[in-house]
C-alpha cells in the first residue's frame, strides 16, 4: 500500500491530491520552485523538497530532480497531476524503474498516445473514428486546417488556418510553442470542422482488464484552443452517449489501460462524431464527472495503482447538472492577455466545498490572499465547480458566485465567465468551440462604463470615512465637512477607461450635500443637469450637482469597507477594499478597480513618441521587422512569449520602425520599451 505520496506538481491539482491523500491517512510530499515557495499547495504537504530555479525547465520538468525528492523524503508513490511530466513516458519509466509506485498509466500506454498520429492509426484499427490527417503541409487542398502538436495539449501549439497562404507561418509558430511547452516541436494537420463541438469521455482502466466509461463532459466553450467552461453531462442524445462511451472503452482497452484517462472527441453538427486525442491523465474538469457520480476519481486513482480492482460501483448513474469554469489572470478585452501581479483578496461566496466531491459549490483553488502571480506558468488561479438538480440551476448558481467574488489585485476573466453563463445561448445549449469568437459581447466587464464614475465616488466617500476614523484632531467633524463650500473636495482615480476626477460636499449631517464625477456618470433615470432618461450629464458643466434634484444620489452610510448610497430611490450597496492606491469597488452591478492619484504627482521620464510598451514581463522570442523598415497598421512586430505562449505585438498604425531595443531572446519587465514606430507623415 501506498505510505507516502509525492505531488510532481504544483498548484491546485497538487492541492486536489493531498486533500484525498489526506483522508485515506497517506503522508504527502512536494516539489516546488523558487517561485512557489510560498504557495499553499507548498504549506499543505507533509514535507517539501526545493527545485531550484523558476520556470518549468529549472524544476517541474527535472526527472532527476523529481526522483531525487522521492529518494530524500521516503516517498513511495509519486502522482502527476496534469501537465509538465503527466504524460511523459519517459517520467512514468523512471518512476517504475526506481522502484517507486506510479499513479498513472503505464509508460507504454503514454507513449503510444502521446505520439497523436501513432495514435490515430491504432484507434481507427479499433474502429474510432478519425479526421482526415496530414504530416505533409504539400498534401492539403482543403481548408480550413487545425495544425496540431503531436505530444501534450491544453491548446498549446494549435492553430486554425483557413487559407494556404498563412499555412508556413502557423506550422514554425505551432512548432515553436510545442517544443517550448513539451519539449517536442512535432506538428500534424487536421481537417477543422466549422460548429464542432468538443466532447470527452471520462475512462477508467485497471490491472484486472476491466476498462469503464464514467460518463462525458461537454468543454465547447474555449478560447485559443483551452477550454473555459466545462459541464457534466453533455447535453446529448441517449444514442449517441452510448456510441461515444463504447467508442471510449474501445479506446482505452486498445492500449490496455490503466487508471484515469479521457478520451476526447469533436462531435460535428450533423452528428457524427471523430476522434480528437487521448489524455493519460487526471483532467483539469474531473470535478463535474465527481459532482455527478459521487466518486473521488484521486481515490480510485490510488487504488488502481495499488493494484485494487475497480469497485463494482466505479459506474453509477449520473446525478444532477454540474458546471466549471475556470478562473484565470487573464484580459479577455486585451485578446485573453495573461496577467501578472499580486492576489491582495481572492474571496468567492457561498462555498460548500474543496478538493473533493461536493453537492453545492466547489473551489479547487492554486491560490489564496496574497499569492503572486507570476509568468512563468499557466494562468489558471481556479476553478469554480456547482453542481444542482438542473443544468440551469447550476448555471445560475455558478455565475451568482463569480459575480460576488472578491478578486482584488490581478486581471481575471471573471466577467466573460458571468457573462458565458447567464448568456441565452449558453442556456439553449447553443454552444460549440466557436462560441466566443461569434460572441464578442460576452467580453464587455460586467459593470458598464456609464457606472464606473460612481464606483469612484463610493471609493473617494470610503477613503475619507477612513481618514476620518483614523483622525485625532477634530475628530468630530463629519468626513469630508468642510465650512468653505465653493471648495469641494476633489479626489482623482485612473479608472479602466482612463482618468476620473469627484468632486463632493458633505453637509454639517454627513450627508451628502453636492457631487459631480468627470467624466459624468450615467444613472438610470434623468441625469441631474441637463441630461434625459439614462443619459449623462453635460460633461463640460462646471456646476456640482445637487442632491434633491432628478436623478439623485445620496450617502446612507460610509465607512472604510462599505459605502451605502441611495440611487434614484434604489439602495447601491458596495464593498470597498484599499490597498495602498488601488482602490477596489464590488458592487451589485460588477467590480472596478481604480488607483488613486496623488494631489502632486512627482515628475516622470517622458517616453517617445510611438513607443510600444510590453504589456507583461516575458521574453521576446522573434523580432520579424529591422530598424528603418516601413510596417502597416497590424503588422507583426515582435513575437512575445509569457505564461508558457506566444504573444503578437502589432504595429497600432502605419510608420517606420525607429527602435527595437531588445534583441531576440531579451528578457523584458512589464513597461519596457519594445519597439518605437515614428507615424507616417500626413502627405497633405
Amino acid at each position: 500500500m501506498i505510505t507516502k505520496l509525492l505531488v510532481a506538481n504544483r498548484g491546485e491539482i497538487a492541492r486536489r491530491v493531498f486533500a484525498t491523500c489526506r483522508a485515506l491517512g497517506i503522508a504527502t510530499v512536494a516539489v516546488h520552485s523558487d517561485a512557489d515557495a510560498d504557495a499553499p499547495f507548498v504549506a499543505e504537504s507533509d514535507q517539501a523538497v526545493r527545485l531550484p530555479g523558476n520556470t518549468p525547465a529549472e524544476t517541474y520538468l527535472r526527472i532527476d530532480l523529481i526522483l531525487d525528492a522521492a529518494r530524500r523524503t521516503g516517498a513511495d508513490a509519486v502522482h502527476p497531476g496534469y501537465g509538465f511530466l503527466a504524460e511523459n513516458a519517459e517520467f512514468a519509466a523512471a518512476v517504475t524503474d526506481a522502484g517507486l509506485t506510479w499513479v498513472g498509466p503505464p509508460a507504454k500506454a503514454i507513449a503510444v498516445m502521446g505520439d497523436k498520429m501513432e495514435a490515430k492509426a491504432l484507434l481507427a484499427e479499433a474502429g474510432v473514428p478519425m479526421l482526415p490527417t496530414w504530416t505533409d503541409a504539400d498534401e492539403i487542398t482543403d481548408f480550413p486546417v487545425l495544425v496540431k502538436a503531436s505530444a501534450g495539449g491544453g491548446g498549446r501549439g494549435m492553430r486554425i488556418v483557413r487559407d494556404p497562404a498563412g499555412l508556413a507561418e502557423a506550422v514554425a509558430s505551432a512548432r515553436r510553442e510545442a517544443a517550448g511547452a513539451f519539449g517536442d516541436g512535432t506538428v500534424f494537420i487536421e481537417r477543422y470542422v466549422e460548429g464542432g463541438r468538443h466532447v470527452e469521455v471520462q475512462i477508467f482502466g485497471d490491472t484486472h482488464g476491466t476498462v469503464v466509461a464514467l460518463g462525458e463532459r461537454d468543454c465547447s466553450v474555449q478560447r485559443r484552443h483551452q477550454k473555459v467552461v466545462e459541464e457534466a453531462p453533455a447535453v446529448v442524445a441517449p444514442e449517441l452517449r452510448q456510441r461515444l462511451h463504447e467508442a471510449a472503452v474501445a479506446a482505452g482497452r486498445a492500449v490496455d489501460y490503466v487508471g484515469a484517462g479521457t478520451v476526447e472527441f469533436l462531435l460535428a453538427p450533423a452528428g457524427e462524431f471523430f476522434f480528437l486525442e487521448m489524455n493519460t491523465r487526471l483532467q483539469v474538469e474531473h470535478p463535474v464527472t465527481e459532482a455527478v457520480t459521487g466518486l473521488d476519481l484521486v481515490r480510485l486513482q490510488l487504488l488502481v495503482a495499488e493494484g485494487e480492482p475497480l469497485p463494482s460501483a466505479a459506474t453509477p448513474p449520473t446525478d444532477g447538472h454540474a458546471i466549471e469554469v475556470r478562473l484565470c489572470a487573464e484580459d479577455p478585452g486585451q485578446g485573453f492577455r495573461p496577467a501578472t501581479g499580486t492576489l491582495h483578496r481572492f474571496a468567492v461566496p457561498r462555498v460548500t466545498g474543496a478538493f473533493a466531491p461536493t453537492k453545492g459549490l466547489r473551489l479547487d483553488s492554486g491560490v489564496a490572499d496574497g499569492s503572486a502571480v507570476g509568468v512563468h506558468y499557466d494562468s489558471m488561479l481556479a476553478k469554480v465547480i456547482a453542481w444542482a438538480p438542473t443544468r440551469a440551476e447550476a448555471a445560475r448558481a455558478l455565475a451568482g458566485a463569480l459575480a460576488g467574488a472578491e478578486l482584488h489585485g490581478v486581471t481575471t476573466n471573471r466577467d466573460l465567465l458571468v457573462r458565458v453563463l447567464r448568456s441565452p445561448e449558453f442556456a439553449a445549449v447553443e454552444i460549440d468551440t466557436g462560441f466566443l469568437d461569434r460572441h464578442e459581447e460576452v467580453l464587455a466587464p460586467l459593470l458598464p462604463a456609464g457606472r464606473v464614475p460612481l464606483a469612484a465616488l463610493a471609493a473617494a466617500l470610503a477613503s475619507a470615512a477612513g481618514r476620518r476614523a483614523e483622525a485625532t484632531v477634530l475628530a468630530g467633524l463629519p468626513s469630508g465637512w468642510r465650512n468653505v463650500p465653493a471648495f469641494p473636495q476633489v479626489t482623482r482615480f485612473v479608472g479602466p477607461d482612463g482618468e476620473i476626477e469627484v468632486r463632493y460636499r458633505l453637509d454639517r449631517r454627513g450627508g451628502l450635500a453636492e457631487w459631480a464625477t468627470v467624466p459624468p456618470l450615467v444613472t438610470s433615470g434623468a441625469a441631474a443637469g441637463n441630461g434625459g432618461p439614462g443619459e449623462a450629464a453635460d460633461p463640460d458643466a462646471a456646476d456640482l450637482r445637487t442632491a434633491g434634484e432628478p436623478s439623485t444620489i445620496a450617502l446612507v452610510s460610509a465607512n472604510r469597507g462599505r459605502v451605502v448610497l441611495d440611487v434614484d430611490g434604489v439602495r447601491w450597496v458596495v464593498r470597498v477594499h484599499r490597498v495602498g492606491s488601488e482602490i477596489f469597488v464590488d458592487g451589485p452591478d460588477g467590480a472596478a478597480s481604480l488607483v488613486e492619484l496623488p494631489r502632486f504627482p512627482l515628475p516622470i521620464a517622458e517616453l517617445a513618441a510611438g513607443s510600444l510598451l510590453a504589456p507583461l514581463p516575458g521574453a521576446v522570442t522573434r523580432v520579424h521587422v529591422q530598424v528603418g523598415q516601413r510596417v502597416a497598421a497590424g503588422e507583426l512586430l515582435l513575437t512575445l512569449e509569457a505564461m508558457k505562449l506566444e504573444h503578437p505585438v502589432l504595429a497600432p498604425s502605419g510608420g517606420v520602425v525607429a527602435e527595437l531595443p531588445v534583441p531576440a531572446g531579451g528578457q523584458v519587465e512589464t513597461g519596457a520599451v519594445l519597439a518605437v514606430i515614428n507615424p507616417e507623415e500626413d502627405p497633405r
